[in-house]
């Protein structure tokens, strides 16, 4: 296995630059530019970080995503709030987007701080809606749904366990009411304009901010530098085609984006080189469409086309994301008429064409 190090070399020979390569510790920032820093909340997840920007403005400060609703998340928020961001006061949070790794702690911070959420509509409407989802028993549409993926009755335990740590678990309650947000608004953040860029494909409606005067980005999950971002399908949505949103959207963003700007992801390190980045998301997964139209020259369910998707073993931590990513890319060679599905009692099959 290749070290942290050894992956930022890789991404260097392919064009990319990190001119932050040390990320902060709990509780601490580091400076980015002018009146903007990063800091790092932990996660209780495989991917064991989410990274947040904290912008000054006008003698108080902006936040970009909140992490998770953990006890050691909201540890790292007090000691942030008491430590580099003491006197002076929060004015706003904003959400890139609804997961709960980025809007997890909104609700708790704009209740304590007592400022306004901002964030796009679809973001705020689905994370209210996936706030319903307070159960501990899998819905039938769910069984269903990881039926038709393969899930044999191992897999579907294995997803009845997970349902008692469902999106409800890790985000706090939403205000009642946000500020939208629209793509090509212009927002005043510290003396500068940034502008309001929306993707799609990873979350709906996923919020960039774009300051072109400084070439500052702020991508979140849209475009991050060593890692692919979940392009998934889920049971509220099965027959969605999030991987052509995807791919529509690192083309219309790499057309836009200047290569030289410091992109701000929400994980991994702060990179310059985003319109490479985006080509080699776009590259990578049209070569992944191309092995996978080749690998079901006969039938195949979603799980068992996991060894052409993915690179590593898939452990029960990680079975439900690659679900999704499979299905999305099956939804994707279906709707384009590359793939056919066949359904026999009630597990989906699917042959190339």
């Amino acid at each position: 296995m290749k070290t942290r190090a050894e992956k930022i070399s890789d991404a260097e020979r392919a064009g990319l630059t990190f001119p932050y390569p040390d990320p902060p510790a709990t509780g601490e920032m580091i400076g980015v530019a002018p009146g903007i820093y990063w800091a790092r909340l932990p996660l209780p997840t495989a991917l064991n970080h989410v990274n947040i920007y904290l912008l000054e403005d006008e003698g108080g400060w902006t936040v970009i995503d909140t992490g998770m609703r953990t006890r050691d998340g909201r540890n790292a928020w007090t000691a942030l709030l008491d430590g580099p961001m003491a006197g002076k006061p929060v004015k706003r949070i904003i959400a890139t987007h609804n997961h709960p790794d980025h809007i997890g702690q909104a609700g708790w911070l704009c209740g304590q701080l007592g400022v306004p959420l901002v964030t796009t509509r679809t973001s705020f409407l689905y994370a209210r809606m996936l706030q319903l989802d307070d159960w501990n028993v899998v819905p039938p549409e769910a069984v269903a749904f990881y039926k038709r993926a393969g899930f044999g009755p191992v897999e579907l335990q294995r997803a009845q366990n997970r349902a008692a740590h469902g999106f409800s678990k890790v985000c706090s309650p939403l205000p009642l009411g946000f500020h939208r947000i629209l793509e090509g608004d212009d927002l005043e953040i510290g003396g500068r304009s940034w502008r309001v860029l929306i993707g799609h494909g990873h979350a709906a409606e996923h919020a960039l901010l774009w300051c072109e005067a400084d070439d500052l980005l702020i991508c979140g999950d849209q475009i991050l530098p060593r890692i692919t971002s979940n392009i998934g399908v889920y049971p509220t949505e099965p027959e969605g085609n999030p991987l052509r949103d995807w791919l529509e959207s690192c083309e219309r963003l790499r057309d836009m984006l200047p290569g030289h700007l410091l992109a701000l992801p929400g994980h991994n390190e702060p990179f310059t080189g985003v319109g490479i980045r985006l080509q080699q998301l776009i590259d990578h997964h049209n070569a992944t469409l191309e092995a996978l139209t080749e690998f079901l020259h006969t039938p195949r369910t979603a799980i068992e086309c996991f060894e052409i998707l993915f690179d590593r073993e898939i452990t029960e931590l990680l079975q439900g994301f690659a679900t999704v990513e499979a299905v999305a890319h099956l939804n994707f060679l279906v709707r384009s008429g590359q793939v056919a599905r066949t359904e026999k009692a009630g597990v989906y099959r699917y042959t190339r064409l």
